[in-house]
């Protein structure tokens, strides 16, 4: 017997599968889109972003959302699970062919970190099923947009269950873990060193810089081919296989004469992560720092946010509080009001960010 399902069912039927909480008015949103992500990840990691970010956009055809753009909510469903640690993304990845190296996503095993607060936060994904935990304890997860947290009950020890259940646990040090605090100049210094020591180079085809004379309050308007400055640039340059690759270059009158990939040899760090850190410190080192809003929004305080923050700060902001629409900007988050002194030294301290004082 066939059976006429309607488009709002089916995200029922996904929010009871995946332990949302839902009403008469479901659409798709932030808490939705990332449990079917993790979902759909469970299913097709590793692979590239580009095809999780197909099969998230094919199965949600037709159904109904309160976004402008599903594309670039899925975007950014992706980008959110890694930062706070549901999905790894590894650069220079072999898996079929060995001459084929490329950027690929894969679940995280499933994890947890303990707060101070005694809050559990959930991170990793298992293949082909909707959760790594007991029916009993699953009912218990809190989805907070991007993240699922479990709040202990009066003398419960939920590491040692969790553990039980075979969780790793992380401590709250290495999933917040950031470089050690530098003076920007001498950040800027060091890299130089090592970009003018690589081999010199002529003609890099496509390449794309992040042109520092531009302002930072306009992310995406800074990206320019190379006409005639001088000095060294963030940049990105195309590769056959997989995403541009992410680089320092050293131009003269437009034309590259030294490339350094990123990130460098022996870190942690994505390479996205390291040129976002490093352009933090140019602009800073130029007069022109990037700037932030800070605002007070409801019990809390609203940050606002003009350029990407590398995925060790901006994982503070996921664990601490919460992602909200962004209102003239790239994106904003909500933490409470008595974190919100202690995250805006760290922005200040580790990123040399600027708060525009109009916003206050």
């Amino acid at each position: 017997m066939i059976a006429h399902v309607t488009a709002t069912e089916v995200l029922d039927g996904c929010c009871h599968t995946l332990g949302i909480p839902s009403d008469q008015d479901v659409a798709l949103d932030d808490t939705l889109l990332a449990a079917l992500a993790r979902r759909s990840a469970g299913i097709h990691c590793p692979c590239s972003r580009a095809t999780l970010r197909a099969s998230l956009l094919e199965c949600m055809h037709g159904l109904p959302t309160s976004y402008d753009s599903l594309a670039e909510a899925v975007d950014d469903a992706i980008e959110a699970l890694i930062v706070s640690g549901d999905l790894l993304e590894l650069a220079d990845v072999v898996i079929e062919d060995s001459d084929v190296r490329q950027t690929w996503v894969f679940a995280a095993p499933p994890s947890f970190v303990v707060r101070p607060s005694g809050s559990v936060f959930l991170l990793g994904i298992v293949a082909d099923q909707d959760t790594f935990l007991p029916s009993t304890m699953f009912g218990r997860v809190l989805a907070r947009g991007y993240t699922r947290v479990l709040e202990p009950q009066p003398n419960e020890d939920l590491a040692r269950q969790l553990k039980k259940l075979g969780l790793q646990q992380i401590s709250d040090r290495a999933w917040l873990k950031a470089p050690r605090r530098e003076d920007p100049a001498d950040m800027l210094s060091r890299h130089e060193r090592l970009l003018v020591s690589q081999p010199p180079i002529t003609g890099i085809p496509d390449v794309q810089i992040l042109d520092s004379a531009r302002t930072a309050t306009y992310y995406s308007g800074r990206w320019t081919d190379p006409t005639g400055q001088d000095g060294m640039f963030v940049a990105r340059r195309p590769q056959e296989f997989g995403a541009p690759i992410w680089c320092l270059v050293k131009l003269r009158e437009g034309e590259p004469v030294h490339l350094l990939d990123l990130p460098i040899a022996r870190t942690r760090w994505r390479g996205c992560d390291a040129a976002w850190h490093i352009q933090t410190a140019i602009d800073h080192c130029r007069g022109t720092p990037q700037r932030y809003r800070r605002r007070i929004e409801g019990g809390g305080v609203r940050f606002d946010f003009f350029s990407p923050l590398p995925q060790w700060s901006e994982r503070r902001l996921i664990n601490l509080g919460k992602s909200v629409p962004r209102d003239a900007c790239l994106f904003s988050y909500v933490v409470p009001a008595n974190e919100a002194d202690a995250e805006e030294v760290f922005l200040q301290q580790n990123l040399w960010l600027s708060c525009d004082d109009r916003s206050r």
